[in-house]
């Protein structure tokens, strides 16, 4: 194993060393605050809520081409920066000797007026490029779901929105693009010569496995390491809690955990596919889970959390748990030894307990394909559309026979302590005609199921009244 990370940096190899001041889980945005040259990154929020502190990411695909991401630069931790490039702000202009060229992205938001104070222009321009890299002509919906994650305060987003649309029109083409095979061959030279790591400071360990195998027998060594992926959860508990993390697996660089399967009768994901791919894979073949995602966080969160992390925190107001419910999805555990599948039903215990043992890791995620004719939603109230946690969701599946109920199922999240299908209500409804006054009788025993918190979200009165007038809803969008 080795104990220190390589990454690329202003077109350069460079490597990390890590000690009491320079932690492992020391984040990306606070390590280049501390460098002389790369400071426009801000510091907004530190959990991933404002983007003032974007960076892009490359990597390697299967083909060993360059794959852009912009992501949450606090949400990072230094050793996940291993085998890729890093960009931040500071690398988009190109030089031409003494003379400096602003990146199109940037040239199209000064001339479109889409910056004031400028704090959180940075972060924005890096969300542009990371667009520009991928996208060309994209739509609005597509430039509005890239800007999502960055907040400003002064400009108003017509202008920020007008000047990405603008400046998306050259197939990706800048300077990274001459450079695309050289990165690649230095990314590529990195990966070869990489040993799975281990970092160990007086206080801290990290491990950073490079396969399945290693990471269980990690797992089965050190039972009470943290476990993570993208971070996006752990992370705050370092940069809003101050807590010092001992131990942790980091699954990041275990490229059997991204492997995903699609076939006639199941789609398999692999616990550590990233969010956003989850998302695209979707979109055609389970819309309800791309629509859920769709206002799940941002894309920076999207590109780095994993399907497996948001099962795995267990959390009752988790959006992805009331659907997983209600698709019958399943979940494999594996230790060093064996695995086992558990239903998605079975596996939330009570308040952030699950039936996964404490030597074992979530490794697939299994859904069967649901019945094409049945219908399938996902609801979420939060105070704001996108980038918020739920005050309460609702996921509901609905097989019709005629104006008969066939089969229902109804699962709701930030209700009680875990998140729960409501079986008195499924029962009540099943072969009952799909009309209003039966409807209204199955709300009033939803509503007699639950005894929700009070908290800064929401009132327990206001969220049992949201979780009777989502079935209603469900039944007003479903009338044949």
């Amino acid at each position: 194993m080795q104990d220190k990370i390589t990454y690329i940096l202003d077109g350069k190899i460079e490597t990390i060393e890590f000690n009491q001041e320079n932690k492992p889980t020391n984040t990306v945005l606070n390590y280049l605050r501390k460098t002389p040259c790369h400071k426009g990154v801000k510091e907004g929020c530190a959990e991933g809520d404002c983007g003032a502190c974007t960076v892009v990411l490359t990597e390697l695909n299967q083909d060993n081409k360059l794959l852009y991401k912009a992501i949450d630069s606090c949400l990072v931790f230094l050793p996940m920066l291993q085998g890729k490039q890093l960009i931040t702000v500071e690398n988009l202009a190109s030089k031409n000797g003494d003379e400096e060229n602003l990146h199109p992205v940037q040239d199209a938001l000064v001339k479109a007026n889409g910056s004031q104070c400028g704090f959180c222009t940075p972060g924005i321009v890096m969300s542009m490029f990371s667009l520009y890299k991928n996208e060309n002509n994209p739509s609005k919906e597509r430039v509005e779901d890239s800007l999502t994650g960055n907040l400003c305060r002064c400009t108003g987003y017509k202008p920020i929105i007008e000047a990405t649309i603008q400046s998306c029109v050259n197939n990706g083409a800048d300077h990274f693009s001459t450079d695309e095979k050289k990165i690649a061959e230095m990314l590529l030279e990195i990966k070869n010569s990489s040993e799975s790591i281990e970092i160990k400071t007086e206080n801290q360990q990290y491990f950073q496995p490079l396969t399945k195998i290693e990471a269980l027998n990690l797992k089965e060594k050190y039972v009470d390491a943290i476990v993570t992926n993208g971070a996006t959860d752990v992370a705050l508990r370092v940069t809003k809690r101050h807590e010092l993390l001992t131990q942790i697996i980091d699954l990041s660089h275990v490229q059997e955990l991204k492997k995903n399967v699609i076939s006639e009768y199941l789609i398999k994901f692999g616990a550590g596919t990233s969010l956003e791919d989850v998302k695209q894979i979707s979109q055609k073949e389970l819309p309800a889970l791309h629509d859920l995602l769709a206002v799940f966080g941002s894309k920076q969160i999207r590109e780095i959390g994993t399907i497996g992390g948001n099962i795995g925190s267990s959390s009752p107001i988790s959006d992805t748990l009331p659907l997983l419910m209600v698709y019958n999805a399943e979940i494999k555990l594996q230790d060093a030894k064996s695995d086992r599948i558990v239903n998605m039903n079975d596996y939330v215990i009570t308040y952030r307990q699950t039936a996964k043992k404490p030597n074992e890791l979530i490794t697939k995620i299994i859904i069967p394909r649901p019945n094409p004719k049945a219908q399938i939603k996902f609801y979420k109230i939060s105070k704001r559309k996108d980038l918020d946690i739920s005050t309460a969701s609702a996921a509901f599946l609905l097989l019709l026979n005629g104006n008969l109920v066939e089969e229902i199922k109804i699962a709701y999240g930030g209700m009680a302590a875990v998140t729960k299908r409501v079986i008195k209500a499924e029962n009540f409804l099943i072969g009952k005609p799909w009309d209003r006054n039966i409807i209204e009788q199955a709300m009033e025993i939803i509503g007699a199921e639950f005894t929700p918190l009070s908290d800064a979200r929401s009132g327990a009165e206001f969220r049992t009244i949201v979780s009777k007038n989502l079935l209603l809803k469900f039944w007003n969008e479903t009338q044949i």
